[in-house]
C-alpha cells in the first residue's frame, strides 16, 4: 500500500467519486465488494483514515482486501495474482475467493502452498 489515505490507495489517480468507492447502497461500491466497506466505515477517518509507509498500520489482510478494492473500482477484466492469500487468515481467504468468484471472469493466480 502507499502512504496516503484508504482513498488514494483506492483511487490513486482520483477518477471516481466517492459514491463508487464506498457509499453504502450504491450498486456498484468497490468496497462492498471486495468485503471491506463496512470496516472503513467503522475508522474515525473513514476514507480519510491515514495508512502508513507499506500499509503498517493495516493487516496483511486488510491490505489484500483493499488491494481488491483497487480492481474492482477500474472494473479490470482480466486478473493476475501471485501468492494473493499466502499471508492471510482463513476468513479473509474465503472473503478473496468468493469475491474473485463473483465479480471477475479471467483470474490467473499462483499460489503456493506447502502443507
Amino acid at each position: 500500500m502507499f502512504e496516503g489515505t484508504v482513498r488514494s490507495n483506492l483511487d490513486p489517480l482520483e477518477e471516481y467519486q466517492d459514491e463508487h468507492i464506498w457509499e453504502e447502497g450504491y450498486m456498484n461500491c468497490a468496497l462492498d465488494k471486495c468485503q471491506h466497506g463496512e470496516e472503513v466505515r467503522k475508522k474515525e477517518g473513514k476514507l480519510g483514515s491515514t495508512v502508513s509507509k507499506n500499509g503498517e498500520n493495516w493487516s496483511m489482510g486488510q491490505r489484500q482486501l483493499v488491494y481488491l478494492g483497487r480492481v474492482l473500482l477500474k472494473k479490470s477484466k482480466v486478473l493476475v495474482l501471485d501468492e494473493t492469500t499466502t499471508l492471510v487468515d482463513t476468513a479473509t481467504d474465503n472473503l478473496i475467493q468468493q469475491t474473485l468468484r463473483q465479480h471477475f471472469q479471467t483470474v490467473l493466480s499462483l499460489q503456493l502452498h506447502i502443507e
